[in-house]
């Protein structure tokens, strides 16, 4: 299959076609039905030759040119209307009947204060797309998409963007109204949406009002996984994830979730001086124990190094549960039920990774038994330190 791309310089584009290119060579295997030979990335800077033959070539169209910022206003009509108009001509001129993908817009409903230039404009092209269908009887796959959520130019049109950049990079923002709501749509799960099309198992859907209503009979498509969320509560998680790297507190962000995809947005602006970041190394004369991640519900996670011959540990716990896993070195794990002195040991090295339980109710130690190398092991524990409820209690073993 031969793809052609338009507007693929922008935030859509450029995202499609990076994924376009994992399945094409073949570092993306989830989508074995797929076969892809060529990718023709069209923009503004290619030549009218390039487009040409493009249009003669291309087995499947993704449009996603446009203007949603112009000078003049007029330029809504010129080049969104005028260039799709161009491109479905030469289509027709090649007897090309692909499949065309349109990336409109929801502000082609004109309601309400979609009632503009641009939301008119999107809708004219939509007609176009649909009256080329019939003409020609090609298939043709509508998409109008919500407020897009992906790495793009900040003050410009996404204010999820302008959020992420400004607090990455510790700079000024406003929110003029914290409890206002947007729709937002992931960038990874249109470009999911995408192949979906491709594999021709897309959505189809009719518009009440402003709503999406599945309908295997609809004209047009649609993903179906968006998110509404406040502009406060985008504000907050940021803020959250800001402070992370000095809390070490990680906040819950379960499977598929608004925040584990906000998350990964807001990495993508920082400057590169905040790709790394320090941790607090509790070091004594036995070794270092250093605190890694919280989290709200699941407890923390840290490194312990222990000095040559060094033991450590020598307490229970009441509820607290820990799991040693060994990483480097040579050492020993012992435990002892404190009611029955029931006793058990482990010896453990990192040739050998393994993962070992600390009981509640069994006091416990791990030993360095080696001479000249330190012992490091990676501590889970079941819940954050809480200094005023340690639920620590020395034993010996």
């Amino acid at each position: 299959m031969k793809i052609l791309v338009t507007g693929a310089k922008g935030m859509v584009g450029t995202a499609l076609c990076n994924n376009l290119k994992n399945i094409r060579d073949g570092k993306n295997n989830t989508r074995p039905n797929i076969h892809i030979s060529e990718i023709y990335e069209y923009d503004i800077d290619s030549t009218r030759e390039q487009l040409e033959w493009y249009c003669q070539d291309a087995d499947f169209i993704f449009h996603l040119a446009g203007v949603n910022r112009p000078n003049d206003s007029d330029d809504y009509m010129k080049v969104n209307y005028g260039f799709a108009k161009d491109l479905l001509e030469l289509l027709k001129r090649f007897n090309n009947k692909a499949t065309v993908m349109l990336s409109s817009s929801i502000q082609a409903t004109c309601i309400g204060r979609y009632d503009n230039d641009y939301g008119r404009s999107k809708k004219a092209v939509e007609q176009l797309f649909f009256d080329y269908s019939k003409e020609v009887s090609a298939k043709v796959a509508v998409y109008r998409f919500v407020n897009l959520m992906g790495h793009s130019r900040p003050n410009y049109n996404s204010v999820v963007s302008t959020f992420c950049w400004a607090i990455a990079n510790d700079q000024e923002y406003t929110v003029n109204d914290s409890a206002s709501e947007i729709e937002l749509l992931y960038i990874d799960d249109l470009i999911e949406g995408m192949f979906d099309l491709l594999e021709e198992k897309e959505h189809y859907c009719e518009y009440d009002g402003m709503i999406p209503v599945e309908n295997k009979n609809g004209k047009y498509c649609y993903i179906n996984q968006t998110y509404k969320v406040t502009l406060g509560e985008i504000v907050s998680l940021l803020e959250d994830f800001k402070k992370q790297p000095i809390t070490l507190l990680m906040p819950k962000m379960p499977n598929n979730s608004f925040a584990k995809k906000l998350y990964s947005l807001y990495l993508s602006y920082l400057p590169t001086d905040k790709f790394k970041y320090a941790l607090k190394m509790n070091v004594d004369n036995r070794g270092s124990f250093t605190e890694l991640m919280h989290t709200k519900d699941c407890g923390q996670v840290s490194v312990n190094v222990s000095y040559p011959g060094i033991t450590k540990g020598q307490h229970w716990h009441n509820s607290k549960w820990e799991i040693f896993i060994v990483i480097a070195g040579h050492g020993l794990i012992q435990e002892r039920n404190i009611n029955t002195n029931e006793y058990i040991e482990y010896e453990v090295c990192g040739d050998k990774i393994e993962a070992i339980y600390m009981i509640p109710g069994w006091t416990h130690s791990i030993i360095n038994l080696s001479e000249n190398e330190n012992l490091v092991t990676v501590m889970i524990c079941n819940e954050n330190f809480d200094k005023n409820k340690p639920d620590t209690y020395f034993e010996r073993i």
